[in-house]
């Protein structure tokens, strides 16, 4: 058991967190940007665009890290863009159905902390725990299915 944590927490594990930090920062920087110096706040979609645009640029920062920083995949081709695209999109469902049980059981059992109602309480909770089973299953996924070891390919995944 050892061996396989000392494996999966590797150098890998760092530059992806590093990598997630970097793309958050970037993303939500464009977020801002578009908010605030385009003016996109001033409509009724507006944040929901830059929002959008934010994961994109966000995605397409990780992508390019990820596969050649973190994993230093060789594959060349549409074949990891469309794994990476599945990851993301499978990524985000199961993090939107864990925030979503969070938040039911925190109301179903009225739980509240540091002078929040329940439904903040449930809210910032939920979104915690979503981010974290999102990052989790994102390694997971980036590592093992997006950017896969090929055998012969000199990657060490």
């Amino acid at each position: 058991m050892k061996s396989f944590l000392a494996k999966f927490f590797d150098i890998k594990f760092w530059k992806f967190i590093l990598v997630g930090i970097l793309n958050t920062l970037i993303g939500e920087g464009v977020v801002l940007l578009l908010l605030h110096a385009f003016g996109l706040k001033n409509f009724s979609w507006g944040a929901g665009v830059a929002a959008f645009a934010g994961v994109v640029v966000g995605s397409v920062v990780s992508y390019f890290l990820n596969k050649y920083f973190t994993f230093k995949n060789k594959e060349k081709g549409w074949k990891p863009v469309v794994r990476f695209t599945v990851n993301i999109a499978v990524c985000m469902i199961i993090r939107v159905i864990a925030a979503t049980l969070v938040s039911e059981g925190c109301k179903a059992a009225n739980l509240s902390m540091f002078g929040m109602s329940v439904n903040d309480f449930a809210a910032n909770m939920s979104w915690a725990v979503g981010a974290c089973v999102f990052v989790a299953c994102n390694y997971i996924g980036q590592r093992f299915f997006a950017f896969k070891e090929k055998s012969g390919d000199g990657a060490e995944n």
